[in-house]
């Protein structure tokens, strides 16, 4: 198969696998650069769970119909994608197209301004999916591009960037994390027996599936209550040689743990931080701090903490995204607060039963059924012998 019918081949079957070739004339141009920005967006994909607190970034460049360079955003203070693109296509490059996923930078951090290298690598033209809502950016370098002559085009497949960047949008316009509630539960809605057994209401490929959120997303919630019960490790156990494990953050009101908690005896580089009222027990925090862990004190309110607070605190940290693995009774609380975006709820195919047997959030019911919070953008995919229900508080 010669090298123009190839490359149409993979744009018209898999963009997924799109790379490098010649695309035919009578493409619709359109639906080219719909799957060119694909591919900038699987490229950018690839940075999951490596570039926080930076976004994920694709790039590729195309010259005369061939795409002659590509690269992505490793991990903070590694160059941006569009580097890696330039690079990668050399000399290439002048007169050709850019396609990227988000606006590029046009100001000076960890790394010199993306625009100015694009301009003088000779790009004719920058296709963007989304602008950059970082205040050091938003729109600013679409404008700098312009204002050197370039041709730039905003909005191709700009939904598909915004959910891949969810968590950096929340992040970098709200100085708030982005935070998934994820909770595992029988189809009629029980996650433990009336004796509090869990292991395991969900199969191994449910299972790994939560090794992969915990290497994704910087740091995984859970009450005191959970550790005290299940004592879990919280770390990300998957076969990969790369991958990192989320920072461990325990709530605990009353400093109720104990220093013997797999959490604080770990061969773990993600610290483990405990959350816990302003003026706890100082023998048993110095205790904690001895293990190695991060003590932090919190505003409470009737012995509860300050949750809003604390995802204050945290977001000063740097940490972008938390992922819950909480109980009811915090999971209660994180709804209350409305601090909720994002819901993941695996559910197999079983029946418990029980009035005994608790359910995924505690907390009073609302009296009516139309004070029932309501999801958006729900979603559904088997995992294994289980199922995935995925969506966003409205």
């Amino acid at each position: 198969m010669r090298g123009g019918a190839k490359f149409k081949y993979l744009l018209t079957h898999n963009p997924g696998e799109l790379s490098r070739g010649f695309f035919s004339v009578n493409e619709r141009k359109e639906v080219v650069k719909e799957k060119l920005m694909a591919r900038a967006l699987e490229l950018a994909s690839r940075g999951m769970g490596y570039t926080s607190p930076n976004p994920m970034v694709g790039a590729l460049v195309v010259k005369n119909g061939e795409v002659v360079g590509e690269g992505f955003h490793r991990r903070a203070g590694a160059p941006h994608a569009e580097i890696y693109a330039l690079r990668e296509a050399g000399e290439r490059a002048r007169g050709g197209d850019l396609y990227v996923n988000l606006e590029p930078c046009s100001h000076y951090g960890r790394t010199p301004p993306c625009t100015e290298a694009i301009i003088k690598a000779g790009i004719a033209r920058v296709i963007i999916a989304m602008k950059d809502p970082n205040p050091k950016v938003a729109g600013t370098g679409i404008k700098r591009l312009r204002e050197a002559g370039l041709k730039v085009e905003v909005g191709i497949k700009e939904k598909e960037a915004l959910c891949l960047n969810e968590v950096y949008i929340k992040y970098i316009t709200g100085g708030m994390p982005f935070v998934i509630l994820k909770t595992a539960m029988t189809l009629d809605g029980k996650i433990a027996t009336a004796r509090g057994d869990s292991r395991w209401v969900t199969g191994p490929d449910a299972r790994r599936e939560v090794h992969r959120l915990r290497h994704i997303y910087d740091a995984v919630l859970v009450g005191s209550g959970t550790v005290i019960a299940d004592d879990p490790q919280l770390t990300c156990r998957l076969n990969e040689k790369e991958v990192n494990d989320p920072v461990r953050i325990i709530a605990d009101s009353r400093l109720r743990i104990t220093t013997e908690a797999r959490v604080f005896n770990l061969n773990s580089k993600a610290p483990t931080i405990v959350a816990t009222s302003a003026g706890c027990d100082r023998n048993k925090k110095k205790m904690l701090e001895d293990k190695g862990a991060i003590v932090l004190e919190v505003e409470t309110s009737n012995s509860r903490l300050n949750l809003r607070k604390l995802m204050s605190l945290l977001a000063e940290r740097k940490i972008c995204s938390i992922l819950t693995e909480a109980g009811p009774t915090l999971n209660a609380s994180l709804f209350k607060e409305g601090l909720v975006d994002k819901i993941l709820i695996f559910v197999a195919p079983k029946l418990l039963g029980g009035v005994c047997s608790p359910g995924p959030i505690g907390g009073e019911a609302p009296a009516r059924m139309k004070e029932a919070l309501l999801l958006k953008g729900v979603e559904v995919r088997r995992i294994g012998g289980d199922y995935l229900f995925s969506g966003y508080l409205k």
